[in-house]
């Protein structure tokens, strides 16, 4: 059964740092695109940060330079190291995953993904 399963949210404050992990299960991260997704109540979910089969990375313009994606194919693991947080960045926070070619483009949409974990909440207070 293919499985992402996310842990590591929770609350902070303004400034504080968090490092989410997506667990992946009968399935190879190192064969997929993988990203990292969030949604705010009452607003459409939004990419993160993605990073190809490959080793490419791409990051919305919100969390450059804040935001480091990475992924630990031994461990079968993504994660996402959130520094500098602020309160615009308290949302749920889904990882995401599709088996992709070499050739495959690096995707930020939300509808591309075909695998979902449950969710994390990252709560950041002023």
């Amino acid at each position: 059964q293919v499985q992402l399963v996310e842990s590591g949210g929770g609350s902070v404050q303004s400034g504080g740092s968090l490092r989410l992990s997506c667990e992946a299960s009968g399935y190879t991260v190192s064969r997929s695109c993988m990203g990292w997704f969030r949604q705010a109540p009452a607003k459409e979910r939004e990419g993160v940060a993605v990073i190809h089969r490959d080793g490419r990375t791409s990051y919305a313009d919100s969390v450059k330079g804040r935001f480091t994606i990475s992924r630990d194919n031994a461990q079968n693991t993504l994660f996402l190291q959130m520094n500098s947080l602020k309160p615009e960045d308290t949302a749920m926070y889904y990882c995401a995953a599709r088996l992709c070619s070499s050739s495959a483009p690096l995707m930020m949409w939300a509808v591309w993904y075909n695998i979902w974990g449950q969710g994390s909440q990252v709560t950041v207070s002023s």
